[in-house]
């Protein structure tokens, strides 16, 4: 697209054309479904189904009832909040992490575009593994950079390795980021401790930084994935929640938030491990561009961190085990096939049958035919593979088990008709 000059005809810039993403337009349909009577089982969206810890709730509900004036907070979060997130980490991880390193921002999809405007520059190559999350491709696209995508398989347990990163830099030129998501979104699949280990020196000796996505840690099943995980300290013996990426090096941009453990999607409340020489950049552009984080959400977000909050996130990771437990049995009825391990996250990643490609072309036809007739909403794959996508179906198991049960037997009669 030609720039903007007198005379010539406005519209949207050459850096706002990235796709839609596919999961919101399923959702806008699923909503109006709903509004004409029809009894939908949504299970497209990364949406826990149990809400918020009752203590997160609480708090909330006395912070508005207060009606105390909700200002401005400080740009990266007010102190009470960073230092719980800092203690957590010493808590699931044991690390010593400063509370001046913690950035809360808006979900983590704030994290992400202040993380990736501090840490890149128009044109910079970052890599990320396909099948992936597709809003790390658009906002890197939006903002100048050439994402390179890895074709991370089942051979690799859909993870990046240091071999396909070779490839990409022999093949693209010199890489400038790495994206790194365990578990993965779609595939659920976790970096063990030595692949994180090995991908981390990969990175530093290169001078490549890693971003680290750990939302979903926390929301994992014990898999082989998970192999080498340091077990959980203080709130359950061997209870793996995954492995941090500044375990091995403070220069990694690790990002998580709280809206798949604690299930506060809608809260819009996440967090950055700044790395040292990009924390005065994020603080700076923080507050630009968000100002700050949501006032009453973040007060209420400290009561995440108590006991009473873990138990009960960690109750709503047990229902999810039992949903996945039930996808997986039922598998064989599904008929579905090439299926990833899920190791973590609430997520099943799977090709629909043969003879449902073949009936329906693409994996978009197949999920619009199953929402309209059937009632039953899942994902495309087109979101998360751009290559393969079009033979993959996503299946999010977070809104629990009476609704993926629901869900089996709709999906199984629709398959027969």
């Amino acid at each position: 697209m030609e720039p903007h000059s007198s005379g010539t005809p406005l519209g949207p810039s050459s850096r706002s054309q990235v796709p839609d993403f596919q999961v919101m337009t399923i959702l806008g349909r699923v909503a109006e479904l709903r509004a004409a009577g029809a009894d939908v089982v949504s299970l497209c969206a990364g949406e826990p189904g149990g809400g918020a810890p009752s203590g997160v709730n609480a708090r909330a509900a006395e912070v508005h009832a207060s009606g105390r004036a909700l200002n401005y907070t400080p740009t990266l979060g007010i102190a009470p909040l960073r230092q719980a997130i800092a203690a957590h980490y010493g808590r699931w991880y044991g690390l010593d992490v400063d509370p001046a390193r913690v950035a809360v921002t808006t979900g983590s999809s704030g994290a992400f575009m202040l993380g990736f405007l501090a840490a890149f520059n128009p044109g910079d190559r970052v890599a990320m593994a396909r099948p992936g999350y597709a809003a790390y491709r658009n906002i890197l696209t939006a903002l100048g950079c050439q994402v390179v995508e890895l074709d991370a398989g089942p051979a690799v347990r859909f993870q990046p390795t240091p071999a396909l990163l070779e490839e990409a830099e022999a093949a693209h030129g010199p890489l400038a980021g790495l994206i790194l998501a365990s578990p993965n979104n779609p595939t659920g699949t976790m970096a063990t401790r030595g692949e994180l280990a090995a991908l981390t020196a990969w990175c530093s000796g290169r001078g490549v930084r890693l971003v680290s996505d750990e939302i979903y840690h926390g929301v994992t099943y014990g898999s082989p994935g998970t192999e080498g995980a340091r077990p959980a300290g203080g709130d359950g013996a061997g209870v793996v929640r995954g492995v941090c990426a500044w375990e091995y090096s403070t220069e990694t941009m690790v990002i998580s938030s709280f809206s798949k453990y604690w299930g506060m999607p809608g809260w819009r409340i996440g967090w950055m491990l700044m790395p040292e020489d990009l924390a005065p950049a994020i603080g700076g552009l923080s507050g630009s561009v968000s100002l700050c984080p949501p006032a009453a959400a973040q007060y209420a977000a400290v009561e995440a961190f108590t006991e009473q909050s873990y138990a009960e996130s960690d109750a709503q990771v047990a229902g999810f085990a039992r949903a996945r437990e039930l996808v997986l049995a039922n598998q064989d009825r599904l008929g579905w096939t090439d299926a990833a391990p899920a190791d973590g996250a609430f997520y099943f990643w799977a090709q629909p049958g043969e003879a449902m490609l073949e009936k329906y072309g693409t994996s978009t036809a197949y999920c619009e035919a199953l929402l309209e007739q059937a009632h039953v909403a899942l994902t495309p794959g087109t979101d998360f593979d751009t290559a393969h996508g079009e033979q993959y179906v996503r299946l999010s198991f977070a809104a629990g088990e009476r609704d993926v049960a629901e869900a089996i037997e709709r999906i199984v009669g629709f398959q027969r008709g």
